[in-house]
């Protein structure tokens, strides 16, 4: 049977001598108890990486029970599997299917992998690098842009972001409420004209224009505009990289909810001084009314919900590309079938293959208008391989898009909950006292329990004092210590 030997000068850990042969180097055999669980491997399979705790045997020695000759971890048992086939493989990483994620990256670090080891882990498990966010180097700049950029930072940059969405909510219900027929301005020729009804005897004289400071909406509208501009200066003010700024994706959206008012406004006040054609003016404004829609979007800036939908789709470009490609190829195909196959009906809708593409759209997406149909059975047959390869098609590419969206969903919520618990700390072995110290204390101990039998001599029972171990166990480590551990003796 393999003897251990104490540990002299210069030596980190317990050596094994067999046959008088050292194994330290060769075929040693380590025992490593995780949580009761004992695995068992080669000293020179752990060296393999001798900078992780398990590879430095100066790292893991505090970790040593030289009473069962095994090293001790409290902690969590199907993680080792991965972290030992680690050390087994050369350095492959594979999470356990019945392990969370953050559970795995706390067992890595603490076994202390490496940097390296948790970027490649974090790859393959389709993590996306977050850059680190620069901040301004003055003070007052700094405090500026965490109030406007980053909510969270304190409750009045979350007044602020209240106030910000307010301002956009109100901005999208004027848009959509300056349509109305009882609210809408006739002589806004921005707008498209309101057809009334043929039966109507009444012919209603066109209103006399309004000015813009009569105009309600357009007063809610300057003011909504204010509000967007002061936040974009501030920010760009005290942003701490101004290519980086215009760089944003969200501070390009802030210019284009802001850009159409003042080229609505320059417009209009030509168009008033007869300056520029009308038809060019009418389009314009008819566009620039079309892109101030795009201001929902501001909202992304404070909801964590379309931040997530916005990640989605960023990381699923490569199925969304897929789903496109594979829409084309089924509509140039079904397109041509339905083409040939209604030629010879004479009130065919399909009178070519570009105009069949509408049809093959809508039908690949089970949408379904009902204004184009063929009517031919070969038509027909042609439309329900249509739908039904619509259906694959779609359907494919959306488990990856979901499972897309369900990883940035749980990663926002496994982040506001980090930092809640603290996990326990292995305690390190402590050595038996000296044979010296152990027999005082034995002698100390005796004569306090002799003290206690004469003073309660003829009682039936016998009071122990609360410093006595209990049958069958013995101290091991020193009392003073407050980390001592206690064994029982089978």
């Amino acid at each position: 049977m393999e003897k251990l030997l104490p540990l002299t000068a210069g030596e980190s850990e317990p050596i094994v001598h067999c046959g008088g042969h050292s194994h330290k180097d060769c075929c040693e055999r380590v025992v490593i108890n995780v949580s009761g669980l004992r695995f068992e491997t080669q000293a020179k399979t752990l060296r393999q990486f001798p900078d992780t705790l398990l590879g430095d045997p100066r790292r893991r020695v505090q970790y040593y029970d030289p009473l069962r000759n095994e090293y001790f971890f409290d902690r969590n048992r199907p993680c080792f599997d991965s972290i030992l086939y680690y050390y087994q493989s050369g350095g492959r990483l594979r999470r356990p299917i019945n392990v969370p994620i953050d559970v795995f990256l706390e067992e890595l670090k603490f076994y202390q992998l490496g940097e390296e080891a948790l970027t490649k882990f974090r790859d393959d498990e389709g993590f996306i690098k977050e850059e680190e966010q620069p901040m301004p180097e003055r003070e007052f700049l700094k405090q500026v842009w965490l109030l406007f950029e980053h909510p969270e930072s304190s409750q009045a940059a979350r007044i602020i972001a209240i106030i910000s969405v307010m301002v956009i909510l109100i901005s999208i219900v004027i848009f959509c409420l300056e349509t109305l027929p009882d609210f809408r301005d006739e002589s806004d020729i921005s707008l498209p004209l309101v057809h009334h009804h043929l039966n109507s005897s009444v012919m209603h004289a066109l209103p006399t224009p309004k000015s813009h400071s009569e105009d309600p909406f357009f007063i809610v509208e300057t003011i909504c505009i204010c509000w967007f501009s002061f936040e974009l200066l501030v920010r760009f003010t005290a942003c701490p990289s101004k290519p980086a700024f215009f760089k944003n994706i969200m501070n390009i959206i802030d210019c284009i909810a802001i850009i159409p008012y003042f080229v609505a406004l320059g417009t209009e006040l030509a168009r008033q001084r007869g300056v520029g054609q009308p038809a060019m003016s009418l389009a314009i404004l008819r566009v620039i009314r079309l892109v101030r829609v795009f201001r929902i979007f501001k909202l992304s800036r404070h909801s964590k919900g379309l931040q997530i939908l916005g990640q989605t789709l960023k990381a699923s470009m490569r199925e969304l590309g897929l789903l496109i490609f594979f829409l084309f190829i089924g509509v140039i195909l079904f397109s041509s079938a339905v083409y040939f196959a209604e030629a010879d009906h004479e009130k065919t809708n399909f009178s070519s293959i570009p105009a069949a593409f509408w049809w093959a759209v809508v039908t690949m997406t089970t949408v379904g208008y009902g204004d184009m149909y063929p009517e031919t059975i070969g038509g027909k047959i042609v439309g329900s391989l249509c739908a039904i390869a619509g259906v694959l098609t779609i359907s494919l590419p959306v488990p990856v898009i979901v499972s897309n969206f369900s990883y940035f969903y749980h990663r926002e919520t496994d982040c506001e909950d980090h930092g809640q618990y603290i996990h326990i700390t292995t305690c390190p072995y402590t050595p038996p006292p000296s044979p010296e110290l152990a027999a005082i204390r034995k002698k100390a101990h005796n004569q306090e329990k002799a003290q206690l039998r004469e003073k309660h001599y003829g009682d039936k029972e016998l009071i122990v004092p609360s410093s006595e171990f209990l049958d069958g166990m013995v101290p091991m480590g020193n009392l003073e210590v407050p980390n001592r551990r206690l064994v029982t003796q089978v």
